[in-house]
């Protein structure tokens, strides 16, 4: 069975209980109740790295790499084997891939993406319209995309969505 999971970034919440617990440590190396008056007292600095927790690093990077393998997803040039690179464990769906990618209606569709929006380090929405042809069959369509393995993906998420939207039932074991 695939998972939709995927790490998380911390809560802000957990990501302030890490930081006071990292404060609380002695700032004092070495010390314990025993120590010996003339125990040299070593200081030692706490430097704390929280992430973004609202968004990767480098959003504008980010955001230029989500449009771009979302453009591509969706464009009926891409092989296979590339899409499955784009889509959240899309390793194991090649198979699933191969049989949207069939369809007459599959080979004229595109997606133009309007808007990205990071909601962690590792996650986002993505607002596209979809067209089959000339026509826009969905437009200003919320999608998700995750970061998987360094790669801003397609969610698994999304394209259960979009077979529901078609009128088909979503396979029980990919949604």
């Amino acid at each position: 069975m695939v998972q939709s999971r995927h790490p998380r970034a911390p809560s802000r919440a957990a990501a302030c209980a890490a930081a006071a617990a990292l404060l609380a440590v002695p700032a004092v190396v070495g010390w314990s109740s025993g120590a010996a008056a003339d125990a040299p007292a070593v200081r030692a600095a706490a430097v704390l790295v929280v992430p973004a927790a609202d968004g990767p690093a480098d959003p504008e990077a980010a955001k230029a790499q989500v449009e771009k393998n979302w453009t591509a997803f969706f464009d009926p040039k891409t092989p296979t084997e590339k899409k499955a690179e784009l889509l959240e464990h899309g390793d194991m769906l090649e198979p699933v891939l191969e049989g949207f990618s069939a369809g007459a209606e599959a080979a004229k569709t595109s997606v133009k993406v309007t808007d990205v929006t990071f909601t962690s380090p590792t996650e986002g929405t993505v607002t596209y319209d979809l067209s089959v042809g000339d026509t826009m069959e969905l437009p200003d369509s919320k999608g998700a995309v995750v970061l998987e393995d360094g790669v801003w993906k397609v969610s698994i998420q999304t394209v259960c969505q979009l077979i529901e939207a078609g009128g088909a039932e979503a396979p029980p074991l990919l949604c």
